[in-house]
């Protein structure tokens, strides 16, 4: 797979960006109480095959593992990632849920998440959302030709108060295109984990922060694919897929529109 995709391939990736939007704000509409994740992974799957794509995540494995078994990860309160959208779980006033999507379009795959409230949410939580969306915002900021993967997560890191929330690291950002999950690693705070690498013009990156109101220590439930936070703490998710141009990034899924 090639780090820097084709004028070609961008557009296919633009164009499935636009289709991804559009099935996940058919989901976020229909986030309320009562309502099932099953119902939610119904709708967006359905948004998506009207649309000419195929869901990304619905049958995806890695490492010989079980096949996530539904279009939408859906995540509520303390689960971070991955929860499986399948679920006959009826969501209730003053959870936050995580809905994170993926398709693919005229061969060429893109990535997105966000966060909603249900109904009447906390102030706590509302605050949480909200700045795990800013900094999904400074990251996509700091994706500039010249700078380096690792500005990303520094300038993630620098908007955080890590002495009220954590920062997820376990679990990072990274390139996409060819595949659901590609090179390079995209962490949210500062690292020498992961090779570092310079930002050029045509990289299709998935910048997606995960705070939490309490400790960053995780565990995957036993379907083995919904994460949490150890100590019960809330988080909140927000991802953009994003291509580098000259000008700057250009954000391919669009987040949807959404009150918080």
């Amino acid at each position: 797979m090639a780090l820097i995709k084709t004028i070609k391939e961008i557009e296919s990736m633009r164009k499935g960006g636009a289709l991804l939007s559009r099935a996940l704000q058919a989901a976020v509409d229909a986030t309320k109480p009562g309502v099932t994740m099953r119902e939610l992974d119904s709708i967006a799957e359905q948004a998506i095959l009207e649309g000419g794509g195929k869901p990304s995540f619905k049958g995806f494995g890695s490492g010989g593992g079980t096949p996530f078994p539904s279009t939408l990860c859906i995540s509520r309160n303390n689960e971070i990632v991955h929860g499986v959208g399948g679920r006959d779980i009826t969501l209730e006033e003053g959870d936050i849920v995580g809905l994170d999507i993926g398709l693919w379009y005229e061969d060429m795959c893109v990535d997105m998440a966000v966060t909603v409230p249900v109904g009447n949410v906390s102030k706590e939580k509302l605050e949480l959302m909200r700045l795990t969306r800013d900094a999904l915002y400074v990251g996509v900021d700091a994706a500039v030709v010249g700078n380096m993967i690792s500005d990303i997560g520094a300038a993630v890191e620098d908007v955080i108060d890590l002495k009220k929330y954590g920062i997820v690291r376990a679990l990072v950002g990274h390139g996409v295109g060819h595949e659901v999950h590609e090179k390079p690693h995209i962490p949210n705070y500062r690292t020498k984990k992961f090779p570092d690498q310079e930002i050029k013009i045509g990289m299709c990156l998935a910048i997606e922060p995960m705070i939490t109101t309490g400790s960053d220590d995780i565990e995957t439930l036993e379907d083995g694919w919904t994460i949490t936070t150890v100590d019960g703490s809330d988080a909140a998710h927000y991802e953009v897929t994003i291509v580098i141009g000259e000008d700057g990034p250009e954000i391919l899924t669009l987040q949807p529109e959404i009150k918080i």
